[in-house]
């Protein structure tokens, strides 16, 4: 019988138990695990036949659809690594990404290939565009010699082929995200930690087949992609939404009797301050909150408004996928804890030194265990940073084990009390946690100083009732003038940035601005200044 050990054994194995069941929904469209299986086993032979070669890197540019989540799992299955592309990323960081992990097989559809064409002379490594579009001609091909163009419907014509051999530990996709400086770096993950994280999660949410689990978040986040593989692990139905309006996710709910729904705070805060339709919610088993902290206030609405529904309050980082959760039964006797260590891992608060902190003692979260990641795809320099081997002596390190093992260090201040409840403390690094995403400030920057408006300019997160954090930015003007109005500003970043790295408000100051130690401008001065100011004073 088939052990499930690398990911599109998820679907191999729903399919032979339970072909008829749905697995995929949006709108009126469904598809069963059959159609799923077939979909996934025949996109593999055509990457295959597009000389696809083992750990080649498929980059999928799409909104939440059914040729996604087949693309998603037939690359691995070819013996490939899938890299899930936020929709509402712009060009240039589209081709960061396709870039950066040298993508050699671009999904997407011909209204985001032409927003792409610009760009892809930039990215040498793509060699194929693949178009998911009925009645697509051949007028959508890239304007480059060196990408060739092929459509959806081809793949699903390949002959039948075996994808090149893998195991559990090779890579099976690289997830990106943003870190405190630069561009958003690629977090690589194998088989086996996306497997261990289907299997932990879906434990302790007690998943079902007769589930129905509602994907709003971006399949390219981790904890958007896991409603995927948790559903499929047990032959539960995902229903792909893309939502515009809050009332749309109230809306389906209701339409599709969801049982399990993961979103992160700026959502719900949406959803509590919505008009609810009549019977909107009353199916959800569960509801789980990941990407920042919960209000206590909008906890208790929510609460109220779903009174039959477990809330699962989570932290986690892409490095580690999901490292903790709160029990339900825990919710009012800790309201403010992030829980303890999900199932199969280990979370140790420690000091600098490595050494355990004692009780209620501030330290750095480290995970270890099977879903610590592969590191960052390419980046020696800031693997090392991140990814550090556990000192011997350290809990689950005794004296007598010879080889090395490596842990991820989140960066993320927190303390243990004497039960064992772990609370959030803060960040050591200078990200920005905004509508779920983690933005880096330097990235904001390095877009802000490419208009052309400022002569300097600093960004920083302030806090915010309805995104967790807001991005503020303090600049001068090129010509060192105050002609350059914040709106002028916004509106060029509008055009340049997704919505959520979008500031939500400039200050103008006259320049230079003050410079730290490192004769770097002083963010954390700047911030702390601004934070410390009456709403009132003056810049």
């Amino acid at each position: 019988m088939l052990q499930a050990t690398l990911l599109p054994d998820l679907i191999t194995l729903a399919a032979q138990q339970r072909p008829l069941a749905v697995a995929l929904s949006q709108g009126h469209a469904h598809w069963n695990y059959a159609a799923l299986h077939e979909a996934v086993t025949r996109v593999a032979a055509g990457l295959m036949q597009l000389g696809v070669e083992r750990a080649d890197r498929v980059g999928i540019y799409l909104e939440k659809r059914f040729e996604a989540v087949a693309a998603s799992f037939a690359a691995p299955l070819a013996g490939a690594a899938f890299v899930p592309i936020n929709p509402v990323l712009k060009a240039q960081q589209v081709a960061h990404i396709l870039r950066d992990c040298n993508v050699r097989v671009l999904v997407t559809s011909p209204e985001r290939l032409a927003l792409l064409a610009p760009v892809l002379s930039s990215c040498p490594d793509l060699r194929h565009v693949v178009l998911c579009a009925p009645g697509a001609d051949v007028h959508a091909a890239p304007a480059t010699a060196h990408v060739s163009t092929t459509f959806w419907q081809d793949l699903l014509c390949a002959p039948p082929q075996s994808g090149h051999r893998v195991i559990d530990t090779d890579l099976a996709a690289i997830l990106y995200t943003s870190g405190s400086t630069g561009q958003p770096k690629g977090v690589m993950l194998s088989h086996r930690n996306l497997m261990t994280g289907a299997a932990s999660v879906a434990s302790y949410l007690e998943n079902q087949p007769d589930d129905v689990l509602l994907a709003a978040l971006p399949l390219s986040f981790d904890a958007g992609f896991s409603q995927l593989t948790t559903a499929f692990l047990v032959g539960a139905r995902v229903v792909l939404l893309n939502y515009l309006l809050p009332r749309d996710v109230l809306k389906t709910l209701d339409r599709e009797k969801v049982t399990g729904m993961t979103a992160v705070p700026p959502l719900y805060l949406q959803l509590i301050n919505a008009e609810w339709p009549e019977g909107a919610g009353r199916s959800l088993r569960y509801w789980a909150n990941t990407g920042g902290h919960m209000p206590q206030a909008a906890l208790a609405k929510l609460r109220q408004r779903l009174p039959q529904a477990k809330p699962f309050l989570m932290y986690g980082l892409t490095e580690a996928f999901r490292s903790t959760y709160l029990p339900p039964q825990e919710v009012d006797r800790k309201p403010n804890s992030i829980g303890k260590a999900i199932p199969n891992a280990e979370v140790l608060v420690l000091r600098p030194d490595g050494t355990p902190c004692a009780a209620d003692e501030p330290g750095e979260l480290v995970h270890r265990g099977p879903l610590v990641a592969l590191g960052y795809w390419n980046d020696a320099a800031k693997t090392a940073e991140r990814f550090k081997v556990l000192l011997t002596g350290t809990p689950g390190r005794p004296a007598g084990l010879q080889l090395p093992e490596v842990a991820v260090y989140s960066g993320d201040t927190v303390r243990q009390d004497v039960e064992g409840f772990l609370y959030f403390v803060g960040r050591r690094d200078e990200m920005i946690k905004t509508s779920g995403y983690r933005v880096s400030p330097t990235e904001v920057e390095d877009i802000i100083y490419a208009t052309g408006l400022v002569n300097e300019c600093v960004a920083f997160g302030v806090p915010h009732a309805g995104l967790g954090q807001a991005i503020q930015i303090i600049a001068t003007n090129a010509c060192n003038t105050r002609a350059t109005g914040q709106n002028d500003l916004i509106n060029e970043c509008r055009t340049r940035m997704p919505t959520y790295m979008v500031p939500a408000n400039v200050a103008w100051v006259s320049g230079p601005l003050p410079r730290n130690a490192n004769g770097k401008i002083d963010r954390a001065g700047l911030a702390s200044d601004w934070l410390a100011r009456p709403t009132s004073a003056p810049l």
